[in-house]
């Protein structure tokens, strides 16, 4: 019998009308990672067969693939007869060691003219006339063994494998998301990747405040990040000449409010010129001064463009669990400061007025310095195979 790895959906099975649209796009994703495979699908199931014996190595690909809920590997034949299928069911066990077993039974071809309740039977029966010292166990069985009845095929499987599930990335457009070095950023990216956004990158650098290790842990976070994504372009904003005239020429506790709002001014400007339909980043509600209901309502204020929060509602503990799961976390925590630490204010405003926003961004010319901020980024492109860099001209 020949092996064989399919997908179960999950989520993208809902999409009734526009279900091909993201199959489509899975598939693209997929053949983007497994270069070398012949991947054919339906509604129901994704099929990838390939030459490459080294199944662990294909299917730990496929568990960074947002749009998967189940990868199973199987044995297919297209041997349908049930005197074929009882032979086959025998082969695929005999290095299977087990005492207790349940035959689970799926008639996908309907016209089959053998119904799953008699098929289950059939089968349990054929193996336990055929295998010494084992039984049925409906309720807690050493092994499962699945087979399911297709309009082309026979699968025989075991065990299914979870995937990270949500939607294919890029199926939901393209977001620009907010980078700092912290724990909270790069899990909001993952979040937003989840739900089929392909992402872009923005960080804000200010040297000679900020150090090139900062720089460099953000370059990890985004190629982290890349995994589920393709890969990344990160937009490095050199951020000092604003950040400066911010520190010298606001009052002390609204320097983060109107840094922030500077980042956002910028930010939707990059996210314009990049076709991304969105800011992403990772606040948390009331986690931090500039993260009060009253603080995210000021700083919007500034831009058109909609703000995704994906861990808005999460606790710290939380967001922790996930940039472990996702491989972050030991990044985050490592202790180079970015440009939204290195300047905070001993007593940030937690309920800044949007009045005195305005009254003090009067202060400073901050329409030029935002306009060369932009004109002179840096881009780097990010995978887990190579980085590229170049500056980008407006």
């Amino acid at each position: 019998m020949q092996k064989v790895i399919f997908l179960k959906y999950g989520e993208l099975s809902t999409k009734k009308d526009n279900r091909n649209y993201f199959l489509k796009i899975l598939n693209n994703n997929i053949k983007f990672v497994l270069k070398d495979s012949n991947i054919y699908y339906d509604y129901g199931r994704m099929f990838i067969e390939t030459n490459n014996n080294n199944y662990d190595e294909i299917i730990n690909k496929l568990q960074n693939i947002f749009g998967i809920h189940e990868i199973v590997l199987a044995y297919k034949s297209l041997e349908r007869d049930i005197n074929d299928i009882k032979n086959n069911l025998l082969e695929v066990i005999n290095d299977k060691e087990f005492k207790t077993f349940k035959v689970e039974v799926k008639r996908s071809d309907k016209s089959y003219p053998i119904d799953g309740m008699e098929l289950r039977k059939i089968f349990g029966s054929h193996i336990l006339k055929n295998k010494d010292n084992i039984k049925v166990d409906v309720n807690n069985p050493d092994i499962v063994i699945n087979v399911e009845i297709r309009l082309k095929e026979i699968l025989i499987y075991f065990e299914s494998i979870k995937g990270i599930g949500g939607y294919p990335v890029s199926s939901l457009g393209k977001g620009l998301l907010m980078l700092s070095g912290g724990i909270d950023s790069p899990v909001a990216g993952y979040l937003a990747m989840k739900r089929g956004i392909k992402l872009e990158a923005i960080y804000f650098e200010s040297p000679p405040h900020t150090s090139e290790n900062a720089l460099n842990k953000v370059k990890e976070l985004a190629q982290k990040l890349a995994l589920y994504n393709h890969d990344i372009k990160l937009h490095i904003i050199n951020f000092t000449e604003i950040q400066e005239a911010i520190y010298k020429n606001i009052p002390n506790d609204y320097l983060i409010t109107i840094m922030r709002r500077m980042m956002y001014r910028i930010s939707a400007i990059v996210a314009s010129n990049s076709n991304a339909k969105v800011l992403v980043n990772g606040e948390s509600i009331g986690q931090v001064a500039s993260q009060t209901l009253t603080s995210m309502s000021a700083i919007n204020e500034v831009v058109k463009i909609p703000i995704i929060r994906p861990v808005c509602c999460f606790d710290k503990l939380e967001i922790i669990d996930v940039a472990k799961k996702i491989g972050t976390y030991d990044i985050s925590i490592l202790p180079y400061e970015d440009c939204c630490t290195i300047f905070v204010p001993e007593h940030p405003v937690i309920n800044p007025l949007k009045e005195k926003c305005h009254e003090y961004e009067e202060l400073i010319d901050y329409e030029d310095m935002i306009y060369r901020a932009v004109k002179t980024r840096k881009i780097i492109t990010l995978s887990n195979e190579y980085v590229s860099e170049y500056q980008d001209l407006l």
